[in-house]
């Protein structure tokens, strides 16, 4: 499927009367959390997302206005970088969905619909969705296998038990192109359908969905217990430095790539992956942070798997590690040095990339170019290296 401009719609209109009890009033939606409210979480998410193009917010339509002022003022304190339009929502969730998508542009093609009372997805769940939506399937949507036995009943007698390895549990956010999600709604609204999510309606009317693996951590904030999930965001932590070095020689038959932007005209580089030296150097320091050696030990250049893997995948299984152990970035500063090519033109490119890959805002990303004055194997034209230093908070054990 060609890549379509993609908006994400985030429903915050929900009355959620389970919890709001145990809030005194408030909606889980607009329970502060470090001091902004809770949907903001995952505005902050979808904003690193490279292809966004802009969200949709749906608000309850009587509280529409505060609404609207409260997201002018956080967007002052941070920007987005991508347009936000708020409007009121209806009675049920498939009605703010349908006000939702009323407001999307007309060539929006692929459209993410997400709960805001599930903060805690992340960017690469949402990737995992956009690569395996294609032309085979009108909707993609997360999912975890069931660990439970699930049994069907009638009153207090249990009518079949269903087989578990069948099941899923389904979270959001569900990624759907565009065009068949307002088709449906159109559709739903004509034959009065009563559904749970937008996927029942794609099934419903007959459309093939696809399924990809979810996230044990994107829960709904459904119950008071659930609220320990916002405590643990809390928990005391530790800052942590992680330092990487690597270093590549010329005359090799890899062409240069450096954060993951290929540099046209630079010498060719020795190396059985791709050859990215700051990429490299990066994994280096965030195993550093986390106390686990360094690249070679988790990708030996003696197995073949990795023979030319683009260096954004080790990074991407690096970052993986890293949040299972509850890293959080605070800032990267990297150096790289070379007498040839000259690197100043490209340093925004790669700045801009990086912070992508690391889920970052730009200015959380520093990029710095140098040579050795003709002094060493850089300054001979010999070979390129790169010094990275990360920042961070891990939680205290």
């Amino acid at each position: 499927m060609m890549k379509s401009p993609l908006w994400t719609i985030l429903l915050a209109a929900g009355q959620g009367t389970r919890l709001s009890k145990a809030l005194g009033g408030t909606r889980k939606q607009f329970l502060l959390h470090q001091g902004v409210p809770l949907y903001w979480r995952s505005v902050q998410t979808m904003a690193h997302l490279a292809e966004l193009k802009g969200m949709v917010l749906v608000f309850p339509a009587l509280e529409l206005d505060q609404c609207t002022q409260e997201l002018d003022q956080l967007k002052k304190l941070w920007s987005p970088g991508v347009p936000i339009v708020a409007v009121a929502g209806g009675q049920r969730r498939q009605d703010s969905v349908r006000m939702g998508l009323l407001a999307l542009p007309r060539d929006c093609g692929r459209v993410l619909v997400h709960d805001a009372a599930r903060p805690f997805f992340s960017l690469s769940l949402v990737v995992r969705l956009l690569e395996a939506l294609d032309t085979s399937v009108q909707g993609v949507i997360p999912a975890l296998p069931v660990t439970d036995t699930i049994k069907q009943v009638a009153g207090d007698k249990v009518v079949l038990t269903l087989q578990r390895h069948e099941l899923r549990a389904v979270q959001t956010p569900q990624l759907f192109a565009a065009h068949t999600l307002r088709q449906v709604h159109d559709l739903a609204e004509q034959k009065v359908w009563e559904v749970t999510d937008d996927a029942s309606m794609l099934e419903r009317a007959g459309f093939d969905v696809g399924v990809v693996l979810g996230e044990p951590g994107n829960i709904k904030i459904t119950l008071a217990e659930d609220l320990v999930m916002l405590d643990q965001k809390h928990a005391p932590s530790r800052p942590c430095t992680g330092l990487g070095y690597d270093v590549h020689a010329y005359g090799g038959h890899r062409p240069m790539v450096l954060g993951g932007i290929p540099i046209a005209g630079a010498p060719m580089v020795k190396a059985h992956s791709d050859g990215d030296v700051l990429l490299h150097a990066l994994c280096d320091a965030l195993l550093g942070c986390l106390g686990l050696g360094d690249i070679g030990s988790h990708f030996p250049d003696t197995d073949p798997r990795f023979e030319n893997i683009s260096s954004a995948i080790l990074l991407s299984e690096v970052l993986e590690l890293s949040k299972k152990k509850g890293l959080i970035l605070s800032h990267v500063d990297t150096t790289l040095i070379a007498q040839v090519p000259r690197l100043a033109p490209h340093r925004e490119a790669i700045r801009a990339n990086v912070a992508r890959l690391l889920e970052l805002d730009n200015d959380q990303v520093n990029v710095k170019a140098s040579t050795e004055e003709f002094l060493g194997f850089t300054g001979r034209k010999e070979g390129i290296k790169a010094m990275v230093v990360v920042t961070g908070v891990m939680p205290s054990r």
